[in-house]
């Protein structure tokens, strides 16, 4: 069988591998003709018998990475949480419990066929495809693969439920209902600030600035620090707070799970439908877009990598836009009371 691929040296000493079927000539990158030779070589025997080649790959494979042929994806999922902290690794220990992946727990990774992943997926939720598609990365990052199990536009799409905010009406209904006022004031900040669960449930007294009306706090998330002006409306929420220490000394020792279970219950007994604690930073956004709130300040409230940012200011939230004569006469009113300000 004639060969697909031929060595050839340019006159600089570089060989190069000349395709005969596309007419195309990619470098060797290297001067060593034994290498080239073997280079080219592997590329014919890849050609005219792939299956073998694939197989021997993986004894190369094998042979530099000794703990390859035991390697399992349950000692892969077992690595991922060792580099997480707080929430997140909370979050992995939990996904990587998943029943739907028990079927390659065991498998060795280096033998993983796609109709392997493809199983899981089908036995899974939206949740098992985002973990799978991790713990696979991850593995690649590692080099405990060598390519991909599945390639990228192969895995299925990811499709969320459509999430909603909380309506006025049903955080008043929750409110009103709720007779623990700790709960009470958890549920109400969670409207003035948008903030996620256990942001607002581990806030303390300190992060308040009575001085000069601000908040602030580190994303559990993230880490990175958020900073807000807090209103009369919401003053009057704090100041019914602890004034040292813990603002929810009991809610903080709560499991965020524990504490979405309550705040359903809450409204399964209200006959609501359709939101979670998250619905409140949706319904934050979205009030946020409604008032005509900055973007940029929408972000640095809740997170600029934030869904609830991007949702409502691409599509969701109405704005209602003034005149452009209305809006005239408001700057003029502005620039007319600056003006009389500035008179000595």
């Amino acid at each position: 069988m004639k060969n697909r691929y031929r060595v050839f040296r340019r006159g600089w000493g570089t060989y190069y591998c000349e395709d005969l079927v596309a007419k195309s000539q990619t470098t060797l990158k290297t001067r060593n003709k034994d290498e080239a030779f073997r280079l080219v070589a592997a590329k014919n025997e890849t050609e005219n018998a792939p299956a073998f080649s694939l197989h021997l790959a993986r004894v190369y494979w094998k042979a530099g990475d000794p703990a390859a042929a035991k390697r399992t994806w349950q000692h892969v999922m077992d690595e991922i949480p060792k580099l997480k902290k707080g929430e997140t690794k909370t979050r992995w220990l939990t996904a990587i419990k998943d029943k739907a992946m028990d079927s390659i727990r065991h498998l060795v990774v280096l033998e993983t066929q796609a109709e392997h992943f493809l199983k899981v997926l089908e036995n899974g939720s939206i949740s098992t495809n985002i973990y799978l598609r991790r713990i696979h990365n991850f593995a690649l990052d590692m080099s405990w693969l060598p390519w991909p199990v599945l390639p990228k536009n192969r895995w299925p799409v990811i499709k969320f439920k459509d999430k909603r905010g909380i309506t006025l009406a049903e955080h008043l209904a929750i409110v009103t209902r709720e007779l623990n006022p700790e709960r009470r004031a958890f549920y109400q900040l969670a409207w003035h600030l948008g903030a996620s669960q256990s942001d607002i449930a581990f806030l303390e007294a300190e992060n308040v600035d009575w001085q000069n009306h601000v908040i602030s706090f580190a994303r559990k998330k993230t880490g990175s620090v958020a900073i807000m002006r807090f209103d009369n409306d919401m003053a009057e929420i704090l100041k019914d707070l602890p004034g040292s220490g813990p603002l929810f000394p009991y809610l903080r020792t709560v499991r965020a799970g524990d504490r979405s279970t309550e705040f359903h219950q809450r409204c399964v007994g209200l006959g609501i439908k359709g939101v979670s604690l998250h619905s409140y930073r949706y319904a934050w956004a979205e009030r946020a877009k409604t008032a005509g709130y900055p973007e940029r300040f929408a972000q640095e409230a809740l997170g600029h990598n934030s869904k609830a940012v991007h949702r409502a200011y691409a599509r969701k939230a109405k704005v209602e836009l003034p005149s452009l004569g209305e809006y005239e006469r408001q700057r003029k009113v502005v620039a007319d009371g600056r003006q009389i300000s500035a008179v000595p």
